[in-house]
């Protein structure tokens, strides 16, 4: 809609910004994160930065069902731990425009609810959740 001039802003994941800013077809205001990105996007202040006191990452993961053993919840911890450590997953990172942020296992499930929580006291601020 945006590229289309159907709108005029929207709010979206940086990564799927990246190849639209970088043809000159758009422009971002600022990123949610709390510092700079790198990168073709270095220039591109923060939300902070411009008085709006605001973090909002996009919080990617991969998500067990309850019936996973505690062994196999390990395994797959320890794999994503090992595979974000390689080259190739860093370079596939970097491809995309995401920053690096690595949580695993119980500190990014505290994580992620503790976001969750943020957000709905947020939603509920701006009236938009009971």
């Amino acid at each position: 809609a945006l590229l289309g001039n159907h709108i005029q802003v929207v709010s979206g994941d940086i990564s799927e910004m990246v190849p639209h800013l970088q043809a000159g077809k758009m422009r971002v205001l600022a990123v949610m994160s709390d510092k700079r990105l790198p990168g073709v996007l270095a220039d591109v202040p923060t939300a902070k930065e411009q008085g709006v006191n605001h973090v909002w990452p996009i919080i990617r993961g991969f998500y067990l069902g309850p019936k996973v053993t505690d062994a196999e919840y390990q395994w797959w911890e320890d794999a994503f731990r090992k595979m974000s450590q390689t080259d190739e997953f860093k370079h596939q990172r970097d491809l995309r425009g995401l920053f690096e942020f690595n949580l695993f296992g119980k500190e990014l499930d505290s994580y992620v609810k503790q976001q969750v929580a943020d957000y709905r006291e947020k939603a509920k601020s701006f009236g938009l959740a009971k």
